[in-house]
C-alpha cells in the first residue's frame, strides 16, 4: 500500500495525456526485444496480451460504422508490435532457461495434450488457418475495400458539388459530406497497410515457432 501511494503522484502526472502512455507502451514493446525479462513477468504480460485483444475484438463487434473506431489501424500495429516483443522474450526463455514461464506451459500442455504428434498436428492446422484462412482473407478485404473507396472517391466528390449547385444541401452539409469521405479513404488506406504488418507478423511467428523446436531440440541434444 505505501508502495502504491508513492507511485501515485507519479502517475496523476499522465493525467490527460494519454498519448505519452501509449508512447511508453511502444517503447516497452521494443524493449522486449532486446532485454531479458522473468518468466512470471512474461506470464503477467501475456494475460494482458489476451485481454487486449479480447477488448479490441468487442470493441470492433460494437462499432457501427468502421471509421468511427479510426485509431484501429494505429492500435493494430502496437500490438503487433507487443506481440514481437513477446514472441522474442518467449523464445529467449525456451533456448536459455528450458521455462518460459506458467502460461505458455499451461497452454501448450491444454493444446498438446502430452501427445506431441497430435501437438504437431493442431499445429500444422493453427497456421493453415491463421496465415491462408484469416491473415491472407483479412489483408484481400482490406486491400479491395480500400481500392474501391479511393477509386469511389472523385464520383462522390462530383456528387456532393452537383447536389450543392442544385441547392438540395447547404455548403456546410457539403463540408460535412467531403470530410467523412476523407475520413473513409484514410481509414482503409491505413488498414490496408496494417494488414501487411500483421500478415508479416503471421509469418514472423511461424518461423519463431520453428525455430523454438529446432532450437530447443539441439540444446538439449548438445
Amino acid at each position: 500500500m505505501e508502495l502504491l501511494q508513492k507511485l501515485k503522484p507519479f502517475f496523476s502526472r499522465f493525467k490527460g495525456n494519454s498519448d505519452l502512455g501509449f508512447i511508453f507502451g511502444l517503447f516497452a514493446a521494443v524493449f522486449l526485444l532486446v532485454i531479458p525479462i522473468h518468466k512470471d513477468l512474461l506470464s503477467i504480460l501475456l494475460v494482458f496480451s489476451i485481454a487486449i485483444s479480447l477488448l479490441i475484438l468487442l470493441t470492433v463487434v460494437y462499432v457501427k460504422e468502421p471509421p468511427e473506431f479510426s485509431v484501429f489501424p494505429t492500435i493494430l500495429l502496437a500490438v503487433t508490435l507487443y506481440r514481437l516483443g513477446l514472441n522474442v522474450a518467449s523464445t529467449r526463455l525456451i533456448l536459455s532457461d528450458g521455462d518460459a514461464g506458467s502460461v505458455i506451459q499451461s497452454f501448450g500442455t491444454f493444446v498438446v495434450g502430452g501427445n506431441y504428434i497430435v501437438g504437431a498436428v493442431i499445429f500444422f492446422i493453427l497456421v493453415i488457418i491463421n496465415f491462408v484462412v484469416i491473415t491472407k482473407g483479412a489483408g484481400r478485404i482490406a486491400e479491395v475495400t480500400a481500392r474501391f473507396t479511393l477509386d469511389a472517391m472523385p464520383g462522390k466528390q462530383m456528387s456532393i458539388d452537383a447536389e450543392m449547385n442544385a441547392g438540395i444541401i447547404t455548403e456546410a452539409q457539403a463540408l460535412d459530406k467531403r470530410a467523412k469521405i476523407q475520413k473513409d479513404a484514410d481509414f482503409y488506406g491505413a488498414m490496408d497497410g496494417a494488414s501487411k504488418f500483421v500478415r508479416g507478423d503471421a509469418v514472423a511467428g511461424i518461423f519463431i515457432t520453428v525455430v523454438n523446436v529446432i532450437g530447443g531440440i539441439l540444446i538439449g541434444y548438445f
